[in-house]
């Protein structure tokens, strides 16, 4: 499944490299109280974390679900969509136990 995602993760990185936008979404959900996903956070789920789902038919253009640790070990999924210039954070959480795999990569 790595390689199926490699074009999408390797255009997401180099994105990235050139800004990142948070849409306001993206914020409002990083800053519940029961999130507080930082910055850091989601930079460390684009440069060291994976694509586990690949969306190239978004209204929003080509996007991808990521998952990603943060420094405590806590998973986190991150929508984002590259674009020439930049990388759009479309939302970013913590993944329900209930709903996702025990490795958070596949819905249950």
């Amino acid at each position: 499944m790595e390689s199926e995602f490699k074009t999408i993760l390797d255009k997401v990185r180099a994105a990235a490299e050139e800004r990142i936008i948070f849409l306001p979404h993206a914020i409002r959900q990083m800053s519940r109280p029961e999130r507080m996903i930082s910055r850091l956070d989601i930079r460390a789920v684009i440069f060291e974390g994976e694509v586990i789902e690949d969306y190239p038919e978004d209204q929003r253009g080509h996007s991808c679900l990521m998952l990603g640790f943060d420094a405590v070990d806590r998973p986190i999924h991150l929508v984002c969509s590259p674009k020439n210039e930049y990388l759009a954070i479309i939302t970013a959480y913590l993944p329900y136990e209930d709903e996702w795999s025990e490795d958070f990569r596949s819905r249950e």
